[in-house]
């Protein structure tokens, strides 16, 4: 059946961007209905389709493989679009010539642009973590290293487990390189080690984590759980390289105080390192211009409320991370109400700065440091592993809520095989963000 070939194109191609199984689901659903298909039904992980299209009598069961899977923002807006616009009767060539186009759509950002987005937000967030300016310019140096390392390495297919570790060899190893320089040279005098784990943050796949919590919530569990298995590998991978080199060359991750403004002036250089975080990891995402901008003003704002709350009202973190999620979503979605965009080129982005990373890797650091059986050094490496886990449930939680509130078809427990009925062909309607 030529419909149904096209229907699992499609769907393998949402799975390659980084959709979540819901929408992967939902678009073939929608495909199938527009090409004459009586119904669908799809199980979906985060490199697996199984499909079975319908028609009368007659059924056929395909199934693919997705092993190139990442973050495509732009690969993904160009899908939806092309969703959006099904009506009634499709031809399948029509259908296939659509996504021959998108298939043919390059990366936005060349390798050079792609680095420096790395750095930028790695930078930021070094500032975000109590960096001072030996650590920001040392991050955005190193961390720009290993994004261009890394996608070296993914343009050429080679095992995400095994990049992650080079990539955390390299950026980590390029931070300590640039630090011991401008120490040898007089520039830099004190300790500057904490900063490194900042440098590494662009290997937190931000992207498969916040899918994973909305395929969780949806209860697509096959989806859910082998992308939470994907994210501790590759987050594993990365802690365990961090803490070879720092154990080589006897460093530690933990930050020492630095001198910040007060006030008024801190909340507008959080304001900011908050803005060029969300814009660089956008870029990284390959979102167009428009989403960058808008994704980094969301994150500005969230991030910087969030943490006043936490300083100036004592709410505890994670109920102030919780909330920040949920307006997260619902200014995503009060943008996508005007724009041409959707939800997840808004609001990830932005969700991805409140992350923490850095209390990961340093739990990792220190459940493999050799002081790990003392009270103190597992207490800490509890502290840390505990932050981690309840900033990611507050943060799906207020994703989740804020769906819940703004979608029907997350307030009500629909099937994605349900009969579509599609509008006949009449021209082109407004495009709303999903």
């Amino acid at each position: 059946m030529q419909q149904s070939d096209v229907v699992l194109r499609l769907g393998r191609l949402m799975l390659a961007a980084g959709a979540g199984a819901y929408r992967v689901k939902s678009s073939m659903a929608r495909a199938a209905a527009a090409v004459g298909l009586d119904r669908h039904e799809a199980t979906v992980t985060m490199s697996e389709i199984v499909t079975s299209s319908y028609v009368g009598g007659r059924f056929r069961t395909e199934a693919c493989e997705v092993r190139h899977v990442g973050v495509n923002v732009d690969r993904l807006e160009a899908l939806r679009r092309i969703v959006h616009d099904l009506r009634a009767h499709e031809s399948v060539e029509g259908l296939e010539s659509k996504l021959d186009a998108v298939e043919r759509r390059t990366a936005l950002y060349g390798p050079a642009v792609n680095a420096l987005a790395s750095g930028v937000a790695c930078a930021g967030f070094s500032f975000l973590n109590g960096g001072g300016w030996i650590e920001v310019v040392s991050v955005l140096i190193a961390a720009s290293i290993g994004q261009l390392v890394r996608r070296h390495m993914l343009h050429r297919h080679i095992q995400h487990f095994f990049t992650w570790i080079v990539c955390g060899v390299s950026a980590s190893g390029a931070y300590m390189l640039i630090v011991t320089a401008l120490h040898a040279a007089g520039i830099a005098t004190g300790s500057h080690q904490g900063g490194l784990v900042s440098s590494i943050l662009f290997l937190v796949p931000g992207f498969p984590l916040v899918t994973a919590m909305l395929d969780l919530v949806r209860q697509d569990l096959s989806s859910a759980v082998s992308r939470a298995a994907y994210v501790l590998m590759v987050m594993a991978a990365g802690g365990v390289a961090v803490w070879t080199v720092t154990f080589a060359f006897q460093w530690q991750v933990e930050a020492d105080a630095v001198a910040l403004p007060t006030g008024l002036a801190l909340h507008v250089l959080r304001c900011a390192a908050s803005f060029v975080a969300a814009y660089g990891f956008a870029v990284l995402f390959n979102a167009g211009p428009k989403a960058c901008l808008l994704a980094a003003v969301i994150g500005a704002v969230v991030n910087t409320a969030r943490l006043v709350v936490i300083e100036e009202l004592g709410v505890p973190w994670q109920l102030a991370v919780g909330l920040a999620a949920l307006c997260i979503g619902l200014l995503a979605q009060a943008f996508v109400a005007r724009v041409s965009l959707s939800r997840v080129a808004l609001s990830v982005p932005a969700v991805v700065i409140m992350i923490p990373g850095v209390p990961f890797y340093r739990a990792i650091k220190a459940l493999n440091d050799r002081t790990v059986d003392t009270s103190v050094a597992a207490g800490q490496a509890a502290a840390n592993l505990a932050e981690v886990f309840f900033v990611v449930v507050a943060i799906g939680v207020g994703m989740a809520m804020a769906r819940i509130l703004t979608d029907r078809n997350w307030r009500h427990d629909v099937a994605t095989s349900e009969r579509l009925v599609l509008p006949e062909p009449e021209g082109p309607r407004p495009i709303i963000g999903d």
